[in-house]
């Protein structure tokens, strides 16, 4: 990969509530990239309601990217789980651990009606797959699994905010492991590179659109939101040796690099490459 590495996360496009309405309004996001992590549910691989609109903003996006000559680097996510590849990047000699997230809890996205009534099932999956409770590559396997069994059957009926925290509502145990998981999310990544990617010192990650930065377990988690409401969405870029995330301005017409949240200096090691 070339840098520098910049760092994207759940755009959804296509998608009826996703905020990008032009795959022509993320070229300055995009423009300065020596490579783009797509870093999952970039758009709606199982959503036959969104598919054919997704699939033609994903080329848009593609044409994209080769007119600004960066190199796209595509991440399953339990909306896009069909990408080949391991299904995360490492960068810095693996001190950094991109990933989407839906591998983190049990069953990919419990505030999800599917996985509320289908734990035999999510069961199942794991008795199928014991190696995913110690290999990394077999956990992703099951991630991508577990996105196939628990694809949405219904999505929301309306843009707006309140009809969207209706429908979170709706049954009352949606809501309430919804609070479960944007509160603990944070901890569960930490313990998951800890599991998993014991080199990782940082993180970066999506799927639960609670954009954010915390310290946990000794680790540095920066979760990068999503372009979907009521979440913001931020960006990271790494350039060999010196990690940014910043808040993506949506003040205009077209989505640019906003302000910075935070820097992190990795000295380089010998060993170091930037790359998977």
């Amino acid at each position: 990969m070339t840098s520098p590495i910049r760092i994207l996360s759940d755009l959804h496009l296509g998608h009826r509530v996703s905020r990008i309405e032009s795959v022509e309004s993320l070229r300055p996001l995009i423009a300065g990239a020596g490579t783009v992590i797509f870093n999952g549910d970039t758009w709606q691989e199982l959503a036959k309601l969104f598919r054919e609109r997704s699939s033609q903003m994903l080329e848009e996006l593609k044409r994209l990217c080769d007119e600004e000559g960066v190199e796209p680097v595509f991440l399953p996510g339990n909306h896009d789980p069909g990408w080949p590849g391991t299904g995360w990047v490492e960068l810095a000699g693996g001190r950094i651990l991109v990933i989407h997230g839906d591998s983190l809890f049990d069953d990919g996205s419990p505030w999800s009606r599917e996985a509320l009534t289908q734990q035999p099932e999510v069961a199942e999956l794991w008795r199928r797959h014991q190696a995913a409770v110690n290999d990394p590559a077999a956990r992703i396997v099951l991630a991508r699994e577990m996105a196939l069994l628990l694809r949405a059957r219904e999505y929301p009926k309306g843009k707006k905010l309140w009809q969207r925290a209706l429908d979170a509502l709706n049954p009352p145990t949606r809501a309430f492991q919804m609070i479960r998981v944007w509160t603990t999310q944070a901890d569960a990544a930490a313990a998951f590179a800890e599991h998993y990617f014991p080199r990782a010192e940082i993180v970066i990650k999506g799927h639960f659109h609670r954009a954010g930065i915390w310290r946990k377990r000794g680790r540095l988690v920066i979760n990068l939101g999503a372009f979907m409401n009521p979440c913001p969405a931020l960006w990271a870029e790494f350039d060999g040796s010196q990690l940014r995330c910043g808040r993506v301005d949506e003040s205009g017409p077209s989505y640019r690099l906003g302000d910075l949240c935070g820097t992190w200096r990795l000295p380089r090691l010998p060993q170091d490459t930037i790359g998977a």
